[in-house]
């Protein structure tokens, strides 16, 4: 692949982004000098310097690397930017005004997606986990792959695999209609939820947008798709489609599932048989049907049954992702990604399951003004099953802030009396750490810094 960049270097604007990263990181792998700019420091940019990139912190084109800065030297590098930047940050309009060559994030993974044999992973929620576990299925597997992650894999510790395989594993994002740029040979649709609605407008577009998705699958391809969407979904006569789920009916199916000791155990029911006594020591039913779609489409890799067993016991999941920080006698400590209230719900649902009838309190941070608009009564009832509710003010990622558009929207909305609105400065002082039994750190924005300090203060105060 080395040689179709015929170039000295890539200049990332948004560079610490998750999928930003992943692509950075394979450009490094390539031998290619990488750079770029994000707006603070964390822990996937202090990693990508670890690893060699130059990155600033500054809006400022004086900050740019010579390389890159050179206007005659503009036909040798690329930059690569993300819809998430704002239109008038001063480093992308410094490149546009000058006339580099631009791409977008979702362009690189579509010229990756032309040149291998695609297993894109799509959903409104769950597609990082299945990724991730359909990327360690196949790791571990005498078929191998390459992985574009949409978080960082806690087996690998990165979100970029690279192998000689055929196949490269890639979360599909429907933000910005980004996947509709992948040409996948086979794909999976893990739910259709309403988000996104800033960029679709209607629930009835965005799945409309799923089925442009559909048609890309290449002819012979394969689609993998969950069973209670399987109605709305459109799909071409070339490509050959199976359910999966939990209910009888779908293709892939688990069946007689137990919970002991804090591992599952199901049997993988699959068109061409069953794969009896799997051991699955991740919680929640909800990613035992992450299992099951992983699984479908690794055993449509030609993936044998003894290594999905044998990886499916293996895989210790994705920061961020119901990631347990601290479980120990009286105290639990989860984070979670989850930004949209089907996620919210699955994610307090895997909770009430795995630690049941113990006290649950969750901090949420709302992500984007116009999700918290769309979805402020969803939220509000969600988290009304929490025992104890903390809610952050909104992070605004991309947006400005709308009128009236608040925390306090679903604050007012709810019934639960144990809430209140903190400042992300009051945490986490503003704990009741001696009441905590089981916390839930909840949100896609940067809420992911206070998870070491509140980690930090509860090992501290509670050993």
């Amino acid at each position: 692949m080395k040689e179709r960049y015929n170039i000295k270097g890539v200049y990332f604007i948004g560079i610490g982004g998750i999928g930003m990263s992943a692509i950075a990181r394979y450009f490094r792998f390539l031998n290619i000098e990488v750079a770029g700019y994000d707006r603070s420091s964390s822990a996937i940019t202090l990693a990508l310097e670890s690893e060699g990139c130059k990155i600033t912190f500054e809006d400022d084109s004086v900050t740019v690397p010579p390389l890159y800065k050179n206007i005659a030297e503009k036909d040798s590098v690329l930059i690569v930017y993300t819809p998430a930047i704002p239109k008038d940050n001063s480093i992308l309009s410094f490149f546009r005004s000058n006339g580099y060559e631009l791409k977008k994030r979702s362009e690189i993974l579509g010229e990756i997606s032309r040149h291998t044999d695609t297993l894109a992973v799509s959903g409104t929620h769950g597609k990082t986990t299945v990724s991730t576990m359909l990327a360690h299925i196949l790791t571990v597997s005498s078929i191998g792959c390459s992985a574009f992650l949409g978080g960082i894999s806690k087996n690998y510790n990165t979100n970029l695999l690279t192998s000689a395989s055929r196949y490269t594993v890639i979360e599909a994002d429907e933000f910005d209609r980004s996947f509709h740029r992948l040409t996948p040979s086979m794909a999976i649709v893990t739910a259709m939820d309403a988000d996104h609605l800033d960029i679709y407008g209607t629930q009835d577009v965005m799945i409309e947008a799923y089925n442009e998705f559909l048609e890309k699958i290449r002819r012979g391809g394969k689609l993998v798709i969950h069973e209670k969407i399987r109605h709305r979904a459109r799909i071409a006569e070339w490509v050959d489609v199976f359910s999966y789920g939990l209910d009888e009916g779908s293709d892939f199916r688990a069946v007689n599932i137990v919970q002991e000791s804090g591992t599952f155990t199901f049997d993988l029911v699959t068109p061409e048989g069953t794969i009896e006594d799997i051991k699955f020591p991740f919680p929640g039913k909800v990613n035992i049907e992450n299992a099951v779609a992983a699984s479908s489409v690794a055993l449509l890799c030609g993936v044998k049954p003894d290594e999905i067993r044998s990886s499916l016991f293996t895989f210790r999941g994705v920061q961020r992702r119901f990631d347990i920080r601290i479980d120990r006698p009286g105290l639990v400590y989860i984070d979670d990604y989850a930004h949209h209230p089907e996620e919210i719900r699955a994610c307090i649902n895997s909770v009430r399951e795995y630690y049941a009838g113990r006290k649950i309190t969750g901090i949420f941070q709302p992500h984007l003004y116009s999700r918290t608009s769309d979805h402020a009564d969803g939220f509000a009832q969600i988290l009304d099953t929490l025992d104890e509710v903390i809610l952050l003010p909104i992070y605004p990622a991309r947006e400005k802030p709308m009128p009236g558009v608040s925390s306090l929207m679903i604050l007012e909305r709810m019934k639960n009396g144990n809430k209140k609105l903190l400042k992300k400065s009051d945490i986490p002082s503003g704990l009741d750490i001696a009441g905590i039994d089981v916390l839930l750190t909840i949100g896609a924005g940067d809420i992911d810094r206070l998870v070491r300090p509140i980690e930090d203060e509860l090992n501290l105060r509670r050993k």
